[in-house]
């Protein structure tokens, strides 16, 4: 990657820049609460992570689409978790978290830094695959929002990461050729893998410092692209 032609950083949005996890353990505290949920949240979120994973890779691959996705992850680990629930409990928890989620803004330490550090010298933009509406809020509560000149969604595109439509719809919106892009992103196979194919360069942030490596650009902290850029 040769820095000098660089001109554009795209960034995933949820586990990249915003902290999904820590967020959606607040929100789900918060429904717990509000609807007299009688399970342990730890226990709950031990289960609820990996099957939340798994179900948004499905949703990803177009093998569902997000009224399942929302409803399945939950009916899914109260049905692991031996905890009845109603269809209707599971409907409106299932809304209510969407609402609810956005209300919490926790960032990954360095997040606002870097992004100033940048934005004087780099168009920033965001590729997300989360719903529309749900990114715009968790943007714009967290202070992400005015950093970016561009956000492309996969609703609006109609493709999620890493189909490469979505990333060419991207580059097209703002304006520069591939070889003058970097997308940095936690997933390797949708931000990362799926930018590489069309000829952007990328950065793969792994905050929870896997031991996996890979042949890829990788860092651990945000404050680290300053060394790449």
């Amino acid at each position: 990657m040769n820095k000098s032609n660089i001109k554009a950083l795209y960034f995933d949005l949820d586990h990249t820049l915003w902290d999904f996890e820590k967020n959606s353990a607040l929100a789900f505290k918060a429904l717990f609460k509000h609807y007299d949920i009688e399970l342990k949240l730890d226990a709950f979120l031990e289960v609820y992570v990996p099957n939340n994973v798994a179900y948004w890779r499905l949703y990803r691959e177009g093998k569902i689409d997000k009224e399942k996705l929302r409803y399945e992850r939950l009916k899914t680990v109260f049905d692991q978790m031996n905890y009845k629930a109603s269809d209707s409990l599971i409907f409106n928890m299932s809304d209510a978290y969407i609402q609810t989620l956005p209300q919490y803004n926790t960032l990954f330490p360095g997040a606002i830094s870097i992004l100033q550090v940048l934005k004087p010298h780099y168009a920033l933009h965001m590729i997300t695959n989360g719903f529309k509406d749900v990114q715009h809020l968790k943007m714009k509560n967290s202070g992400l929002l005015p950093y970016f000149e561009t956000v492309t969604d996969s609703s609006s595109v109609g493709k999620k990461k890493p189909d490469p439509e979505i990333f060419n719809h991207a580059l097209k919106v703002g304006g520069v050729n591939p070889s003058e892009a970097v997308m940095i992103g936690d997933n390797l196979e949708a931000d990362v893998e799926g930018a590489l194919k069309v000829g952007m360069h990328a950065v793969h942030f792994k905050p929870l410092k896997q031991i996996n490596p890979t042949h890829y650009k990788e860092i651990e902290q945000l404050v680290e692209l300053t060394f790449l850029l």
